[in-house]
């Protein structure tokens, strides 16, 4: 069982900033054990803005952020775990091919790989537990 987002080539992640007002981020999504792995980078805002409230929305959109679906309730969450890492990258290659491995070569080459952070979102209607 998967989400409604699971073959989107981009979804725009509305993370919230302290006084409620969202922020939305395009990104590049896979599907995983029902949920939607994301890769960023550890010191961004969003990674905080989810540290402080986990909740989310996430919708179907372009690669500039342009909204191509509704928005759905969701919770967001840092992975730990590494073998689940392994498993997020691995999706994430699977479905973006040489778009992902090129963006990790230049990434593992300027030391950003190292800084990245892989996050997983629960859509729907258990998102919230």
């Amino acid at each position: 069982m998967g989400t409604p987002l699971d073959r989107a080539r981009y979804i725009n992640l509305k993370s919230f900033k302290r006084n409620g007002d969202g922020v939305n981020t395009p990104v590049w999504c896979a599907p995983l054990d029902g949920k939607l792995v994301i890769f960023t980078l550890r010191d961004s805002y969003k990674v905080k803005r989810i540290a402080r409230n986990a909740q989310v929305q996430v919708a179907r959109c372009d690669a500039r952020g342009k909204l191509l679906g509704e928005w759905l309730d969701g919770s967001c969450v840092a992975v730990e775990d590494a073998q689940l890492e392994r498993r997020a990258y691995a999706a994430l290659t699977e479905k973006y091919g040489w778009q992902m491995r090129l963006g990790n070569f230049f990434s593992a080459l300027t030391g950003r790989m190292k800084r990245r952070l892989v996050m997983e979102i629960t859509v729907g209607a258990g998102a919230a537990s």
